[in-house]
């Protein structure tokens, strides 16, 4: 191929963000302009992300039940909040716990909630269910539709509670597409997930884990106090890798739902 036609080529690919992949010898991208991040406030988490999570690609927060999914989240809400900005909460399964977001510092004025349907244990079994792929159908679209309106520090998609089986039949390019959406916006996108799903090229995996702590001397008199949690920072190319360790205190409530009222210290 001529050199003028490769010059043009390269021009072409790099207008289009195209000029770095996966596959290219070319050195990592550096992770400079603060304004390009989104901070956690977890100072120790945020020093393995080298200032926070990338705007304009697809992050996700994976892991088991109980592992800090949902405190880790409601932690990144609040900080996004603290700055001035709006966050939106894609909640595929209606469940969001309002008294838990509070006691993690989360401003609701400056939150968008979109509920999902409450979908009952017998859908979220291991096989195909028409209702659930409804439900997850209609949370993907809503993602969407916030994503193209912008303007959101955070927009957040809440599938924990998802069977694997369910989400590895959402075809790789819907995230394509997400990706498609937000890049160059200010907006980073977060899927919270049981396992790594997808992430853009220039996004993170948390990869979490949690010990719980538990206090009092017999069982009757035993009760949640706090989680340590371990996040492992996974990117393309290590980027950005580490290990962080966060501590989490549960929050005594007056009905005793101390196991849903955490906030990351």
């Amino acid at each position: 191929m001529p050199q003028p036609a490769v010059a043009v080529l390269e021009a072409a690919l790099r207008a289009r963000k195209l000029d770095r992949t996966l596959t290219t010898a070319l050195p990592a991208l550096e992770r400079t302009d603060p304004s390009a991040l989104v901070p956690t406030d977890a100072a120790a988490l945020d020093a393995c992300l080298r200032g926070g999570l990338p705007r304009g690609q697809l992050s996700e927060i994976a892991g088991p039940r109980s592992s800090g999914r949902t405190t880790l989240l409601l932690q990144i809400i609040a900080a996004v909040a603290r700055r001035g900005e709006i966050a939106a909460l894609v909640d595929t399964f209606d469940r969001f716990d309002v008294a838990s977001a509070c006691a993690a510092g989360v401003d609701l004025d400056r939150l968008l909630w979109i509920r999902g349907d409450q979908v009952g244990p017998w859908a979220l079994g291991p096989g195909p269910s028409s209702m659930l792929e409804r439900t997850v159908d209609r949370a993907l679209k809503a993602l969407n539709l916030v994503l193209q309106a912008g303007g959101f520090g955070v927009v957040a998609m809440d599938l924990a509670d998802v069977p694997l089986v369910a989400l590895k039949r959402i075809p790789y390019t819907t995230w394509l597409r997400v990706q498609r959406t937000i890049e160059g916006s200010d907006t980073a996108c977060v899927l919270v997930t049981p396992e790594p799903l997808a992430r853009s090229a220039g996004g993170v995996t948390l990869s979490l884990g949690a010990a719980v702590q538990w206090a009092g001397d017999s069982d009757r008199s035993r009760r949640l106090a706090g989680l340590e949690l371990t996040a492992r920072v996974v990117s393309p190319r290590r980027r950005v890798h580490g290990e962080a360790r966060l501590a989490a205190t549960a929050i005594s409530t007056s009905h005793g739902a101390t196991e849903a009222r955490r906030c990351i210290v």
